[in-house]
């Protein structure tokens, strides 16, 4: 199966699919951390050139996370947190038989649609919280493999903040290992449209 792992320079997911034999890639602005099949560059650029059976993909949630409420009005107001939505929104619209999108709880379950799932860290082996919503498009919701007692965010120092959006972005190991379990790819799901 050909899977695109969208907005993604970790390689974490990606190399989790390539682990089980799939024709995996990832795409992102920003080069790889991790060697192996990346498309540098815009995603909506390569889109077209590619047939993929599978997209999973993880838009920036810088202006539409709750963690950053407090300042929706100046991100509202200067057009931020629209280009945000219209980038979510533009994933969504692609023409792909299978497809899951991965943002923090935050907007779009309004401006949007309720995702069809919330899944925790701590669900798949690691006991950080980090509650993330999935939109499913013909895939079941991922399963549990490893329930842990949760550990609450502690307070990061100024250093630990400077690279706080690189670090939130990556995905824990086996959170990318359940994607691609049995519950992805899924042999068959009904038909569903986002």
């Amino acid at each position: 199966m050909r899977v695109l792992v969208a907005c993604e320079f970790s390689g974490v997911v990606r190399d989790a699919f390539q682990r089980r034999g799939h024709d995996a890639w990832s795409c992102d602005l920003l080069p790889t951390e991790s060697p192996g099949q990346h498309i540098q560059g815009d995603l909506f650029k390569a889109i077209p050139h590619w047939d993929f059976d599978l997209i999973i993909a993880h838009p920036p949630c810088t202006h539409l996370s709750s963690s950053g409420a407090r300042h929706f009005a100046a991100k509202i107001s200067d057009g931020r947190q629209d280009h945000g939505i219209n980038f979510f929104l533009s994933i969504a619209g692609l023409s792909c038989p299978r497809m899951a999108i991965e943002n923090p709880i935050g907007i779009m379950s309004t401006r949007w649609r309720k995702p069809d799932q919330i899944i925790q860290p701590w669900m798949f082996g690691h006991s950080e919280s980090k509650a993330t919503c999935l939109w499913l498009k013909n895939l079941p919701k991922l399963i549990p493999t490893q329930i842990m007692t949760p550990e609450w965010k502690k307070k990061r120092s100024e250093a630990a903040k400077k690279d706080t959006n690189r670090i939130s972005m990556r995905n824990p190991v086996s959170v990318a290992d359940s994607t691609n379990n049995l519950s992805w790819p899924a042999p068959y799901c009904p038909p569903k449209e986002f």
